[in-house]
């Protein structure tokens, strides 16, 4: 799969089944600039988008089946020996109140190319059943991650950021707090030219600034209810321009939006009163943004998920792994508490090879 972040593919080979995800090899592979580029500028309506989005699909697609090849090399095994691919593709809009949420990477392109079985699509059959179509991951985090008597919250610090909430074994919630690295990396790449702001260290450099905090924190997606889901549709760069006044120090910017991010998912993990919260993606490694957490949700043990058996950069691929699993075992991949879908649902298409 390929995030928010559009920075890489990530690849993974597991062994899997309804309680057990056994990570047997990772691969990832980096998209070059070029690319990323292309990927951003179609979360935007343009000149010619359906044919620029059609050739990033087919493009995406042998991107996909070329990181799927290149792990299968590594691990010395042959298309025969897998079951299925799970490929959840790039997300390029999701719109669940209009009713739709579209991701590329052929799977057509994918099946052919490796010659194994590929499911693809998962969010749609959700948002047909009235539901947001996100988070899909906490069906996964309940299977691998839940731990009898203890009240644990799943986070995801990707390009949004995402928290699933599990009391014992029993999926209470999950929802998008906001973003995650998304602002993060996009100002980032504006004033230093870098994709991200390596362990937060430009972030440590500026100050937080208290009143574009709270115009930040103003948001009305922050206060809405859950089930709730949102993305670069709304936190992005010209959402941000409209809170500043011109000018603040970059560097000062930056430290306001890694507190921004902080703060959006420590009020919503505080209500919940967690022992443990587990953090996965990329913001796992900004040691600045989890020393805020860790601030912010006192008497909270915050750890990887690599303590629980799960590498952190690998649980959302091995999420998409347990739902093609799932799709092909005709086990409901979502849970309406989550999405607010009517009923329970197999998710995804099937693509044989």
């Amino acid at each position: 799969m390929s995030g928010t972040s559009a920075d890489a593919i990530d690849a993974v080979l597991v062994r899997v089944d309804r309680h057990h995800c056994h990570l047997e090899a990772r691969h990832s592979l980096p998209l070059d600039d070029a690319l990323h580029d292309t990927i951003l500028a179609l979360n935007d309506s343009g000149a010619d988008e359906i044919d620029r989005a059609g050739a990033l699909h087919v493009q995406l697609g042998e991107r996909f089946a070329d990181a799927a090849l290149t792990l299968l090399e590594h691990s010395g095994l042959r298309a025969r020996d897998i079951v299925a691919i799970g490929s959840h593709g790039q997300t390029l809009r999701h719109r669940p109140a209009t009713g739709f949420s579209l991701q590329v990477g052929s799977a057509d392109v994918i099946a052919s190319r490796t010659g194994i079985t590929t499911i693809s699509d998962f969010r749609n059959r959700d948002i047909a059943l009235g539901g947001q179509g996100a988070p899909l991951v906490p069906r996964f985090h309940q299977a691998m991650l839940a731990q009898g008597g203890e009240r644990r919250v799943v986070l995801n610090l990707g390009g949004m950021a995402n928290v699933t909430l599990l009391d014992g074994e029993q999926l209470v919630a999950g929802f998008d707090t906001g973003p995650g690295n998304v602002l993060l990396d996009a100002w980032c790449r504006q004033h230093t030219g870098a994709r991200f702001d390596h362990d937060g260290a430009w972030s440590r450099q500026g100050q937080c600034l208290p009143a574009l905090l709270e115009r930040l924190l103003g948001e009305p997606y922050l206060q809405r209810p859950h089930p709730k889901s949102t993305g670069r549709e709304l936190f992005r760069m010209d959402w941000l321009a409209r809170q500043l006044q011109g000018h603040e120090a970059p560097e000062d910017v930056q430290a306001t939006l890694a507190q921004f991010t902080a703060r959006t998912v420590a009020d919503a993990i505080n209500p919940f009163s967690p022992a443990t919260v587990l953090v996965c993606g990329g913001g796992v490694f900004n040691t600045h943004l989890l020393s805020l957490l860790t601030r912010l949700l006192p008497g909270t043990r915050i750890t990887s998920t690599g303590e629980a058996g799960i590498d952190p950069m690998a649980v959302e691929a091995c999420a998409f792994a347990w739902l093609a699993w799932a799709h092909l075992n005709r086990v409901p991949g979502n849970a309406p508490q989550v999405t607010g879908a009517r009923r329970d649902a197999v998710l995804g298409a099937c693509y044989p090879a």
